[in-house]
């Protein structure tokens, strides 16, 4: 049976998915304001996501261990800022991998 991992380790791992898989400095994603169909504002959101992202980074770096709700919070930000994506066509709507 595998072992769970620490939460440092376990936000970690978030962080590398969360670079992977969501087009945080993509250009097309920093346009704002020329689609009104817009849902949500994929600028301000990809920019939440990368303020909280460099945080914990340096944070972990410096020794702090995040708590496991701050983990969890991070983590629902990061599905609903890829749900936004998906709605206003900046990522393609690829299933998790369940592990």
């Amino acid at each position: 049976m595998a072992r769970k991992p620490d939460l440092s380790t376990a936000m970690l791992q978030l962080i590398a998915d969360v670079k992977q898989q969501m087009p945080l400095y993509e250009p097309a994603t920093f346009v704002c304001g020329t689609n009104t169909d817009c849902i949500g504002c994929p600028k301000k959101m990809l920019e939440m996501v990368d303020s909280e992202l460099s945080f914990w980074e340096h944070a972990i770096k410096q020794g702090r261990t995040p708590k496991f709700d701050e983990l969890r919070q991070f983590g629902k930000l990061c599905q609903s800022v890829r749900r936004m994506l998906i709605r206003n066509n900046l990522m393609p709507d690829i299933k998790p991998d369940t592990r």
